[in-house]
């Protein structure tokens, strides 16, 4: 086995760069995980193309936004990056209405941030002013060193892996991480292999001003034909459009004025929200849906986290706060490793993938079988899942059982 210093000598690099951790993708998973183990003293390089330069206008409402629950706003905290967002475009998710099939055999199901004793059950944050605030906290991060060089190679030895840039600089680290999304090249260049599934469903995404006030409450209809549709609630009087459609109907849905899909949720909402409108610039756009797991987490001196090691249905709205879990686990396992052991150790790496496997199994299992199950239309379970629903109402322990997960597990400690 080559080490480091022969790797770098044969591929005519520069003089290398050592790091304790290098972390692959500028995604915000990537960007949190790069400010959480640098204020843990460690030395880090964060390594990924500069983002596409925003055209939104700043006043405009990005059509991308996430629901983060309490894990994620505590690991936000901890790095500084919480209390830099724009508070003014951070809405508190005060409840929640679900809503299975239509008509009087509808289900339903509410839950509310009173009776889970917390502030709120989630924040709605738009991509931009999550992404914004990260990238300012990174500029005055003394130990993180971002890069933009493509990589050309990945070669892991008994003591490092080394990274070979298209710069022709090579990056030494004790750990690779890789947060480079579901395409993950660290993923592959590990050969570690996928679970697959395509929805044949597209993510329609939109924003708009309505009649009446939302009350922070997000509404969620399980449609019988249609897919799933949420609402969010955005500051003011406007909601934020995620529509878990079929393909065709996304391409419709696409295609349409966004008046005319603004008719739509006018009626499904009913008198809820009033007359909704779409926002100044009108905009909607739409991604594939898919359910990804990675064979594993981890490799020799590799942990993946975010949407490299896993993708769920956004049904829950889990997906970006699954990634924040990764990295508060990764960082605690990291700080437990005792002084004898670096960060790229098997040991305190097979720490973090089981510390992940629970959490991150059951919320596929949960994602997937909400979409299995209300996506198939037989009258006789569909009565029955709506009957569930109203049943889950009236059972406060369930509940507060669904409200704990939802929360990170932390209900009990709010």
């Amino acid at each position: 086995m080559k080490d480091i210093a022969s790797i770098s000598k044969n591929a005519g690099a520069a003089p290398m760069a050592k790091y304790d951790i290098c972390i692959v993708g500028n995604g915000a998973v990537g960007k949190a995980a790069a400010l959480a183990l640098a204020q843990a003293g460690l030395r880090v390089a964060l390594l990924g193309m500069p983002p596409p330069a925003a055209v939104a206008a700043p006043e405009a409402w990005d059509t991308r936004v996430y629901a983060l629950n309490h894990v994620a706003r505590s690991l936000l905290s901890t790095v500084k990056v919480w209390d830099a967002l724009d508070p003014e475009r951070i809405s508190p998710v005060e409840g929640m209405a679900i809503k299975g099939g239509t008509g009087s055999a509808a289900g339903n199901l509410a839950f509310d941030a009173y009776s889970a004793r917390v502030d709120a059950l989630a924040w709605i944050v738009e991509d931009r002013n999550l992404n914004q605030a990260l990238d300012a906290a990174l500029k005055f991060s003394s130990n993180v060193r971002l890069l933009s060089s493509r990589i050309k190679s990945l070669q892991v030895t008994a003591d490092a892996a080394a990274l070979q840039l298209e710069s022709g600089e090579t990056v030494s680290a004790a750990l690779v991480v890789g947060a480079d999304g579901a395409q993950s090249w660290v993923r592959s260049q590990c050969q570690i292999g996928i679970d697959y599934r395509s929805y044949k469903q597209r993510g329609v995404v939109a924003n708009f001003s309505c009649e009446r006030p939302h009350h922070g409450i997000a509404c969620q209809w399980f449609t019988e034909t249609e897919g799933i549709v949420a609402l969010l609630p955005l500051p003011g009087q406007r909601v934020s459009l995620v529509w878990s459609a079929p393909e065709a109907l996304a391409l419709e849905l696409l295609n349409e004025p966004l008046s005319e899909l603004a008719a739509r949720l006018t009626a499904l909402a009913g008198d809820k929200l009033g007359q909704l409108q779409p926002l100044q610039p009108e905009l909607a756009q739409a991604f594939p849906l898919s359910l990804l797991r990675a064979h594993a987490l981890v490799a020799p001196r590799v942990a993946l986290i975010g949407d490299a090691g896993h993708v769920v249905h956004p049904l829950a709205g889990h997906g970006m706060n699954l990634g924040f879990g990764d990295v508060a686990a990764l960082v605690q396992v990291l700080a437990e490793r005792g002084a004898h052991r670096d960060c790229g150790d098997a040991g305190v790496l097979a720490r973090y993938a089981r510390a992940r496997k629970e959490e991150i199994v059951l919320m596929q299992m949960t994602t997937d079988g909400l979409e299995r199950l209300f996506g198939f239309d037989f009258g006789p379970l569909r009565l029955l899942r709506n009957a569930g629903l109203n049943l889950l109402d009236k059972v406060p322990v369930l509940k507060r059982q669904l409200m704990a997960h939802a929360l990170g597990r932390t209900a009990d400690k709010e």
